[in-house]
């Protein structure tokens, strides 16, 4: 029997993330007198416990906060390519400056309710203790065996286990520790030093500085009009700004007679716009040529898979939409072994100018969390890994709820389509299946629920207090 889309309701908040162990975790801090912010961020940093190959400490954390006066901010926890270029070809050149240890904080200081040593405490608990080994983990080392060792991963534990063993991770537990109490440990000092030392072994260029200068920033979110609301995405260098185009144009034009034809065109225009998302909001008034009766075949989407999400809301109104990441799979593979975590490769992000690779540079990035706020002025999060599929799966979400009518747990049941190159790959039983095949899209058909179409968080507050909807696609958990 497969799996549902679930839905849970809390007294003080819920969360949805994308694994239960890091859903337990935001409760846990719920119940410590946390609010949304700081359920979230318990939550991510289970996350870089439980799923070491979709995000981790070398990694990065974007998020959307929507506060209880309506205010919505934006924290961009990412990094910069190095002051000295690399050449490429090494895993080492692809690292970028992890920024989600200071990500998590910057939001706890300024919105969090608790400390960030109590917020990291379940994180190190479950490192320390030992967490049953995901199959999904599992699979993972074993497609990625021979990148980590060349990474330098070769006595990580985690190489020699397989599905449920239990896994240990006491250098992970130090880390969280270290960072709970003094987030610079992870800039400054010999953590740092580690840092530096594993990307220069592989080909990168890093240097103390390089790190020690790292801050996240709080950008202004990008915000449209959205069936009588507003829809906000993460700003420059997120690829939200895409979403946000494609949302634009429909909701001005409509969705046609053609709902899914429509959303599919409106993306894959607004994709061949992504070489210039630092121009930000000014993109949203860029004209996108829509063919209301043919396929265009013009997508420039990419396939990766990983990133994982968490969505949280409480009681007094917060709600946090967020993704952390290390990009590709297990990211470089660059071990850090007196860290206990590898390192991201969004390096991989650049392409050509005006996002190529230059010195202290931002990548394209891929994560694209998003808030919806209704006519009504309530606030629901979402978002998605699937890196360029993100951006897609959350515009057909967002179509579902309009004009289909279903509520949340129906739209994230309903069938996908992503576009990938020529391809437009589409879920067994997608109702527009057939209307797509004769409007020319070169259908490939796959299973219901494949990890391609992403793995949706999704959370808020209505009159009945906090909720929280998780994908059945994945290991999405949700909890209240």
């Amino acid at each position: 029997m497969r799996r549902r889309a679930t839905f849970a309701r809390g007294e003080d908040g819920a969360v949805a993330a994308a694994h239960p162990v890091a859903v337990a975790a935001g409760l846990e801090t719920f119940r410590r007198g946390g609010n949304a912010v700081d359920a979230a961020v318990s939550a991510q940093a289970a996350l870089t416990v439980v799923l070491p190959h979709a995000c981790g400490l070398g990694g990065d954390g974007l998020a959307l906060v929507a506060l209880s006066d309506g205010e919505i901010q934006a924290i961009h926890g990412a990094g910069a390519a190095p002051a000295i270029v690399p050449s490429p070809g090494k895993p080492g050149a692809t690292v970028t400056i992890p920024g989600v240890v200071d990500a998590w904080s910057a939001l706890v200081g300024r919105h969090g309710q608790l400390t960030l040593t109590d917020d990291l405490a379940a994180a190190v608990r479950l490192a320390a203790d030992g967490i049953r080994l995901p199959a999904s983990v599992a699979a993972a080392v074993d497609r990625q065996r021979a990148r980590l060792i060349q990474g330098g991963a070769d006595g990580w534990g985690l190489l020699s286990l397989e599905a449920r063993d239990r896994w240990v991770q006491p250098a992970l537990a130090r880390s969280l520790e270290a960072v709970g109490s003094d987030p610079r440990a992870f800039y400054e000092g010999a953590l740092a030093d580690g840092i530096v030392r594993a990307v220069a072994d592989h080909g990168g260029t890093f240097t103390a500085n390089d790190l020690a200068d790292h801050a996240s920033t709080w950008p202004e979110p990008i915000e449209t009009p959205w069936n009588g609301g507003t829809l906000a995405v993460q700003p420059p260098m997120s690829q939200g700004v895409l979403l946000a185009m494609a949302a634009r144009w429909i909701d001005r034009n409509g969705p046609g007679q053609a709902p899914d034809h429509t959303a599919a065109e409106a993306i894959a225009a607004a994709f061949a716009h992504r070489g210039q998302i630092a121009s930000g909001r000014v993109l949203l008034d860029e004209p996108l040529e829509i063919d209301p009766e043919r396929a265009s075949h013009s997508w420039a989407a990419r396939s990766y898979l990983h990133t994982a999400g968490v969505a949280a809301a409480d009681r007094t109104g917060k709600v946090v939409s967020s993704l952390v990441s290390v990009f590709d799979e297990f990211g470089s593979g660059v071990f850090v072994p007196e860290g206990g975590f590898v390192l991201n490769d969004r390096g991989e992000g650049f392409t050509e100018a005006p996002n190529h690779p230059r010195s202290g540079a931002l990548p394209v990035h891929t994560l694209a969390p998003a808030l919806c706020v209704d006519r009504d002025g309530r606030v629901s999060a979402l978002a998605t890994p699937g890196a360029d599929g993100q951006v897609q799966t959350l515009l057909q979400v967002l179509l579902s709820m309009r004009f289909d009518r279903l509520d949340i747990v129906a739209a994230l049941e309903r069938p996908r389509w992503r576009g990938e190159h020529d391809d437009l790959l589409i879920e067994w039983g997608h109702p527009a299946a057939e209307d797509l095949e004769l409007r020319g899209h070169r259908l490939k058909a796959v299973d219901l629920g494949d990890p391609r179409f992403g793995g949706v968080v999704a959370a808020g507050v209505d009159g009945d207090g906090p909720w929280a909807a998780g994908d059945m696609r994945r290991e999405v958990a949700t909890g209240g």
